[in-house]
């Protein structure tokens, strides 16, 4: 299983990013310790000549753990047909026990290195460098969390076996399942729609007004709708979304609609969610740091923009769930 390309792909992936981050480690300590902008020291000149190679080094990590989640998922709908009794990725996750904590921890590694990239990109911006200490520690912050996301995902390919015979999403989201996923599938259609677009409508006002007015307060009402948009999303799409694109009142599946025979709907719904997400919780972090002098010409203008994008993804993604809830042949709710 390990040969497998996307495997190797992803395991090099995090354990390269691993790697740099750890070999970033010692230096990014001397920032912390030693960097000081007012001093014309040949210490200070040789931490900002190097602070501009790792800096891109760390950039390039980061925005590689944005492209690894959406391989992960690819790659574990991509090898269900190796596995008996997976029809889909949650067959794939389900071989093991580190399936799906490997993918929450890849969900979480995404946020987590979007808003590094975020604070990274303010701070080159400033005439000063402000935030190079900061992101350096929250460098450090990441490592463990990185590392850990490496070793569960090292468990999860090691520990894949082709003879194990896997429960699919049939049985993962059936009433009788007592897990999380279960219980948001479970929710009445009704109202799990009726929470689905208030909760859409209230991230995507939340986004347009941080645009227009560029205030401290719309940008963290903007990054707090945008994870509970996330989180309820996530439940509509289990809960109803679902049904009315395979067009069956029982299937909750959230990864069959990856699949070509859906016309890989899911990437439709996914990408401009995550994008959405991410840029929303970047327009709040932004916000943090405004009150420094360097940075008040520069996080209201990269706020606004973060929260046009997460505008235009939210409209994209409650778009295409409308669409595919109005182009269903399937009836839920009686009219």
């Amino acid at each position: 299983m390990l040969f497998q390309p996307s495997i190797i792909a992803l395991l090099l992936a995090a354990g390269s990013g691993v790697f740099m981050l750890a070999c970033a480690a010692p230096f990014a300590m001397q920032v912390i310790l030693r960097w000081d902008m007012r001093s014309g020291s040949e210490q200070q000149l040789r931490l900002e000549r190097r602070t501009y190679l790792f800096s891109t080094l760390l950039a390039f990590v980061m925005a590689s753990q944005l492209a690894a989640l959406l391989l992960f998922v690819f790659n574990a709908d991509r090898l269900a047909v190796m596995f008996v009794g997976a029809m889909c990725a949650v067959g794939t996750l389900n071989v093991n026990e580190w399936g799906f904590p490997s993918l929450i921890a890849q969900i979480t590694i995404f946020f987590l290195a979007s808003m590094w990239l975020t604070i990274n990109h303010i701070d080159t911006l400033a005439r000063d460098y402000p935030l190079v200490r900061i992101k350096y520690a929250l460098l450090l912050a990441l490592l463990p969390i990185l590392a850990g996301g490496f070793w569960l995902e090292l468990q999860y390919f090691l520990n894949l076996k082709a003879n194990v015979i896997t429960s699919c999403c049939g049985s993962m989201f059936s009433a009788e399942s007592k897990t999380i996923a279960a219980e948001a599938s479970g929710l009445a259609p009704e109202p799990a729609l009726w929470l689905f677009y208030i909760s859409m409508l209230a991230a995507i006002a939340a986004s347009l007004g941080h645009w227009r007015s560029g205030t401290r307060s719309s940008a963290f009402l903007t990054a707090l709708f945008s994870a509970s948009g996330f989180a309820t999303a996530i439940a509509g799409v289990l809960s109803f979304v679902s049904l009315y694109i395979y067009e069956h009142p029982h299937h909750h599946c959230p990864f069959c609609i990856l699949k070509p025979e859906y016309d890989y709907r899911g990437y439709w719904l996914y990408i401009p969610l995550f994008a959405a997400t991410a840029a929303g919780l970047g327009a709040g972090v932004t916000q943090v740091f405004a009150r420094r002098s360097s940075l008040a010409g520069v996080v209201p203008n990269v706020s606004r923009r973060l929260a046009g994008l997460a505008l235009c993804a939210f409209l994209i993604f409650t778009g295409a769930v409308s669409y595919f809830v109005l182009s269903s042949n399937l009836v839920l709710l009686e009219h």
